[in-house]
C-alpha cells in the first residue's frame, strides 16, 4: 500500500440492471492509478480467455491495477436449481483468492466484479461475505458489482448505486462492441 490512508475505507456497491457497473468500478480504478493507489479486481464471472479489453488495460498499470479474472465465462445458473458442484467450487476458490486480496494489506481498493451473483445463484452465503466485510483492514475501500445484491449486503455498504437500463443497443440488434461492451 501507498502512504498511509487515514480515511474510512468505504463499502460501495454497483448493482442495477442497466449497462455499466463494471464499467464504474474500472473507472474507480483508473482514478486510484491517478493518484498513485492499488487496485486489484477480482472477476468472478469472466474468464482470462474471454479477450475483455479492460485485462489489456491492465497491463499498461502494472504495478497499479491487478486484474484477476477467475471465472469460466457467463454460467447458466437457475434460481430454481441447486448449482453444479463445480459451480460451487469454483466460487469458493474465487471467493477464497479474493478474501487473501482483501486481507493482505498490499491494495488500497479490492473490486469483486460480479459477486452479487454468487449469492444470488446460491454460491455463497451472505453470512460470509458480511463477514469479510466486517473483517477488511479499516482504510480499504471495497468495491462490489453485479445485478440484484442482497438487501443485507446493501444495508451493510456505505455507498450504493443502482444503474438501471434506459436504452440499450442490443434491444435494436447492434451487437456488443469492442471497447464499450468488452
Amino acid at each position: 500500500m501507498n502512504e498511509p490512508n487515514n480515511s474510512k475505507g468505504l463499502v460501495i456497491i454497483f448493482t442495477g440492471n442497466g449497462k455499466g457497473k463494471t464499467t464504474s468500478a474500472l473507472g474507480m480504478a483508473l482514478r486510484a492509478a491517478g493518484h498513485g493507489m492499488k487496485t486489484c479486481v477480482v472477476q468472478f464471472i469472466k474468464s482470462a480467455s474471454m479477450g475483455y479489453g479492460e485485462l489489456e488495460g491492465a497491463k499498461m498499470l502494472k504495478g497499479l491495477l491487478e486484474i484477476c479474472p477467475l471465472g469460466r465465462g457467463f454460467m447458466k445458473l437457475d434460481k430454481e436449481k441447486e448449482p453444479a458442484p463445480q459451480d460451487i467450487q469454483l466460487a469458493r476458490d474465487t471467493f477464497n483468492s479474493a478474501r487473501e486480496k482483501i486481507l493482505s494489506g498490499e491494495y488500497d481498493i479490492v473490486v469483486l466484479d460480479e459477486f452479487t451473483y454468487m449469492v444470488q445463484y446460491g454460491l455463497l452465503a451472505v453470512e460470509e461475505i458480511l463477514s469479510l466485510m466486517d473483517e477488511k483492514p479499516e482504510g480499504l475501500h471495497l468495491v462490489i458489482t453485479g445485478r440484484n445484491a442482497h438487501p443485507r449486503l446493501i444495508e451493510m455498504a456505505d455507498l450504493v448505486s443502482e444503474i438501471a437500463e434506459v436504452k440499450h443497443p442490443l434491444r435494436s440488434g447492434v451487437k456488443a462492441q469492442k471497447g464499450v461492451e468488452f
